[in-house]
């Protein structure tokens, strides 16, 4: 059975899928201008971007 995703968690994931495709195509840039090779930087890029344009994604918790 198919679920809705909520307006929130559909934005995040579309904005997510497309800073990762840069970084796969190697057009991802950090904030300083230089290319982004460490995938985990590209994940903290693509999770900020996606909070700023105001999607549900979760913090990263505190160790």
């Amino acid at each position: 059975m198919a679920t809705k995703k909520a307006a929130g968690q559909a934005k995040g994931e579309a904005k997510i899928h497309k800073v990762m495709e840069e970084h796969k195509e190697g057009k991802l840039k950090s904030g300083s201008g230089k290319k982004v090779t460490s995938r985990k930087q590209a994940v903290a890029i693509a999770l900020s971007e996606a909070r700023a344009a105001g999607a549900k994604v979760p913090r990263k918790k505190a160790s």
